[in-house]
């Protein structure tokens, strides 16, 4: 709402700029109203500006000192799953602050605020949430009392004495670093303030300033204008006497150089003449030279066509005389080749007459011996002269005997 009536009041200012352009006026009264209406709408948007980007640097500490806490959380989480937790937070070493905490447009009590959060874990000192809260309230009751410890170890098993009077000191410190962060963030709001003012009032009295100059500027402007208008009266007068000496010495001398161009011109045509002369020359006699040069290249061409037509004839007659010869040879192999054929045909048929079988049908031969079989049994008789009284047998093992 509050940037809403700042961008109302910055549209009003500017449409009643733009009123007033619509019906101008040349009079240096308007012109100076012009001058104030737009200063302050450039006062209004400057203002905004400035106060919209202090907004927005207090937005950026908050977000950065909230990732700070953030990463300082999943550090926690992800030691908690890794290895058990330490009895006493130790801060990180050789590390920097990051997101740019420690700016130089920042006071020195904000960085060194930022820099104890990052350093000892974020705004739980390394604790998690339920355990600080649990410390917060013991702590709270008491009143920091010694007697809270006793109290704040039944609420806190998983802590030691140590442990507590160890996170009591941080927080104490957090306290007394937050407090000291407040006291600067007003003090430089403070002191932003106090420039605003100083630098407004600069304005004003400049202003005044500017407006009594003015009037002494305008008079001396006016005795100034009156004196360079009579300075310009006789410049002007001098100029018009130099200028009608300079335009006599002019025609003279351009009367002189048109003479002079003349003669340089009758001198030129003559020369150009002679040019041409020689040129013409130069080009019938190269002329006549590349007709010479184009007849003995006709000539040199008719004569290569002539030659390359006779030897074009000569090889026609011989490749036909080879291809006579060629097809001769074909027409005589081909014949050689039929009278071959006709020949073993001849002789496959003599052949044919000679192995010829006649058989007749016997369907009773096929159960009768055949001539080797008879030949087998004509001389049969026994393979040895003694009678055979025992056969070999293998041996018997002894599990099976009597079986």
């Amino acid at each position: 709402m509050k940037t809403q009536q700042h961008l109302s009041k910055i549209h009003n200012h500017v449409k009643r700029l733009q009123l007033q352009l619509k019906d101008v006026k040349p009079t240096s009264e308007f012109v100076e109203k012009l001058r104030e209406m737009m200063e302050e709408v450039d006062n209004a948007i400057s203002a905004f500006k400035e106060e919209q980007r202090i907004i927005y640097e207090d937005l950026l500490k908050e977000e950065k000192t909230t990732l700070i806490e953030l990463t300082a959380m999943e550090k926690k989480i992800e030691a908690s799953f890794i290895n058990p937790p330490e009895r006493s937070f130790k801060a990180p070493s050789g590390k920097a602050l990051s997101g740019g905490i420690l700016s130089s447009q920042l006071p020195e009590e904000v960085v060194a605020f930022e820099k104890f959060l990052q350093q000892t874990g974020g705004r739980l000192g390394g604790w998690d949430d339920y355990d600080h809260q649990s410390f917060l309230k013991v702590w709270t009751k008491h009143k920091c009392k010694p007697g809270y410890l006793e109290e704040a170890l039944a609420y806190l098993p998983s802590r030691t004495r140590e442990d507590i009077q160890l996170h009591e000191a941080w927080y104490q410190e957090l306290l007394f670093l937050e407090e000291k962060k407040k006291e600067a963030i007003y003090k430089w709001k403070s002191r932003k303030q106090q420039e605003k003012q100083e630098i407004s009032k600069i304005q004003e009295k400049t202003k005044e300033i500017t407006e009594s100059d003015k009037q002494q500027k305008d008079e001396a402007q006016k005795q100034k204008l009156e004196e360079e208008r009579r300075k310009r009266q006789q410049e002007i007068e001098a100029w018009k006497r130099q200028k009608e000496i300079e335009a006599a010495a002019k025609l003279e001398a351009e009367l002189k150089e048109e003479e002079d161009q003349q003669r340089k011109q009758r001198k030129e045509r003559q020369r150009q003449l002679e040019v041409k002369l020689i040129v013409e020359e130069h080009a019938r006699i190269r002329k006549e030279q590349e007709e010479f040069l184009q007849l003995e290249r006709e000539m040199r061409e008719e004569a290569e066509r002539e030659e390359k037509r006779r030897l074009a004839a000569m090889e026609i007659y011989r490749f036909q005389d080879r291809d006579q010869r060629k097809i001769e040879e074909k027409v005589q192999e081909k014949r050689a080749k039929e009278e071959e054929a006709k020949e073993k045909e001849k002789r496959l048929e003599k052949l044919k007459e000679k192995v010829q079988v006649h058989v007749d049908r016997d369907p009773s031969r096929l159960c009768k011996l055949t001539k080797g079989w008879e030949e087998r049994f004509k001389n049969t008789g026994p393979s040895g002269t003694t009678p055979l009284l025992h056969i070999p047998h293998r041996a018997v093992p002894s599990w099976r005997q009597g079986l």
